[in-house]
């Protein structure tokens, strides 16, 4: 074969036994994601047959993960950041320590060297991002509080593995490794200063500069009513400011992706721009999981049953517990406990990066690695059963644990309205559900026409925050009927749903009509099949597009809410 053709055997062989094995998997009930995983084993050097270019998938795999982190960053705004960062934040830190800490006294329980351990041991604690976007967006659970919470967790443990990658080659001497490989001769503190100045100057250029500029850029282009030339800047700023991100601030590209899907958000267009590049994003996702099928070695798995059980285990049980521990000591909700330990029961492309890293290095073997990879394709194969388990394991707990009872009616102080609640919140009031972008605008419609209103939102801390400001507000889950009646929905002219969480909304809708059947319901989404599937199920008036549905939301809304009054 003419190695000029590499690229598009590879390319072919890819999306082509994915596309088989994938069909496969879901004809038996399977997640496609284990066909495509199978087709990347399939294709690897460990098994008979054609083999593809790892390194070259590998690649291709790097621009599905850009494309899928620029396109959660269009829906995750810094305030969606910001608003986890209490949980997020120490969160991550700790229970990457604590998987740290398990891997190195497994390694230590193996003869293994500290650096080995340690290596090792980070490796386990950083979950792939990629994965845990699919399965979240399968779910349809990504834009909710609890995907936001697990996408924050992750983004954290990004930023903290790309300080570990800048740290580990100066440290390796003094853990074991070889001698003048990449050794730093800076001191320590400012490799670690200068790492923190480049990352901190590439979100501050991002915030302030790439805020006007792709935003504008978007329009710029939208003008020309070229549909072609509107993808193409929507990829090439995806894959050039991942790539840039990189090459001048030593960033990952997946981190630099995300930031620029965030900043990309600001625009009226960056829904059409999530829209456009959704094919791309999927497509090259599927070879990102076919990429880590092509390094795993199954031979592993007669060699070392027993490593590779006790690492998997570190990976399901270890992390999850951790995680789920985590979450509670933070006084969140059962579900939201699961949702993030069953978030974090995978590793994937930091993981292989830092293991490559201390082979480089001298300080990790190829057993090592052998078993990074073999936990890696295990736990990815098993995540959505994972995630599938969260439900049953749900009712089981509370159906016979008190205490499980307790954790998930946490007391919280914002769960119900003060009793000093003045009356006009009480009685034909909106109640506005979700105070997102689409929610800020239609309360700050309401409030400039002295119109009631009580939000209903997930995030506590922006609870806490608005009733600071003298709003009425209750935290909560608006799909369970408590978080409703506290709301006062029985007494209430209007349900707004300001949140796009379709099966949520469909959910919610029911629930208030059911204790006040004659609410007027208004809904919205960003999803065309959804806003479909909402309008045949008759659950309200429907608003589809982000620009579009905040100001015809807004109108609708206070149209019908002075003719309700005249009457």
């Amino acid at each position: 074969m003419d190695h000029s053709v590499t690229l598009i055997t590879t390319v072919a062989a890819g999306f082509g036994l994915a596309l088989i094995l994938g069909f496969i998997a879901e004809r038996i009930k399977i997640p496609a994601l284990v066909g495509y995983l199978l087709a990347g084993i399939v294709l690897g050097p460990a098994t008979p047959g054609f083999v593809a270019d790892a390194s070259i998938a590998r690649q291709l795999s790097e621009i599905g993960v850009m494309l899928l982190m620029f396109g959660v960053g269009l829906h995750f705004s810094l305030d969606d950041l910001l608003a986890v960062k209490r949980i997020a934040l120490p969160g991550a830190v700790v229970q990457m320590s604590l998987a740290t800490a398990l891997g190195m006294a497994l390694a230590w329980w193996w003869d293994w060297s500290v650096g080995a351990g340690l290596v090792f041991g980070l490796s386990l604690s950083c979950a792939s991002t990629v994965v845990l976007l699919k399965a979240l967006e399968t779910r349809r659970i990504l834009d909710t509080m609890n995907g936001r919470i697990a996408v924050g967790w992750l983004v954290v443990e990004d930023l903290v593995t790309v300080l570990l990658l800048v740290l580990l080659p100066p440290l390796s001497s003094m853990l074991g490794g070889t001698p003048g490989v990449m050794e730093n001769t800076l001191p320590l503190w400012r490799t670690i200063a200068q790492t923190l100045l480049q990352v901190a100057a590439f979100i501050a250029l991002m915030l302030i500069a790439g805020r006007r500029i792709l935003p504008w850029l978007l329009w710029e282009v939208a003008r020309t009513g070229s549909r072609e030339l509107f993808t193409l800047s929507v990829v090439a700023a995806a894959i050039g400011i991942a790539y840039g991100a990189s090459a001048l601030f030593g960033v990952s590209f997946a981190l630099g992706a995300f930031f620029a899907g965030m900043v990309m958000r600001e625009s009226e267009f960056s829904h059409r721009a999530a829209r456009e590049s959704l094919p791309l994003r999927d497509a090259f996702a599927v070879l990102f999981f076919v990429a880590v099928g092509m390094l795993f070695e199954p031979a592993v798995l007669m060699k070392e049953p027993l490593h590779v059980l006790a690492v998997v285990a570190i990976i399901i049980v270890g992390k999850s517990i951790a995680a789920m521990g985590l979450v509670l000591a933070f006084r969140y909700p059962l579900n939201t406990a699961l949702i993030v330990a069953a978030s974090l029961a995978q590793i994937g492309e930091f993981s292989f990066i830092l293991a490559g890293l201390g082979m480089t290095l001298g300080l990790f073997a190829s057993e090592g690695v052998s078993l990074i990879l073999a936990g890696a394709l295990i736990s990815i194969a098993l995540n959505p059963f994972v995630f599938a388990g969260i439900a049953p394991a749900s009712r089981w707990l509370l159906q016979r644990s008190e205490l499980a009872r307790r954790l998930d009616r946490r007391e919280d102080p914002f769960a119900e309205l003060p009793v000093s609640t003045e009356r006009k919140y009480l009685e034909g009031q909106v109640v506005l559900v979700g105070y997102g972008r689409v929610g800020r605008r239609i309360a700050s419609a309401l409030s400039e026409r002295g119109i009631p209103y009580v939000v209903v939102e997930e995030n506590r801390e922006l609870v806490e925050a608005l009733r600071k400001q003298g709003f009425a507000a209750v935290s909560g889950n608006a799909v369970e009927p408590e978080v409703l009646i506290q709301a006062h929905i029985a007494t209430a002219a209007m349900l707004v749903a300001a949140t796009p969480d379709a099966p949520g909304v469909r959910q919610m809708a029911q629930i208030a009509r059911t204790l006040n059947p004659s609410i007027e319901v208004v809904v919205r989404t960003h999803n065309e099949d959804e806003s479909q599937l909402l309008r045949k199920d008759a659950v309200g008036t429907v608003f589809f597009g982000e620009e579009e549905l905040a100001k015809g939301m807004t109108s609708h809304v206070l149209q019908r809410f002075a003719q309700q009054h005249e009457v």
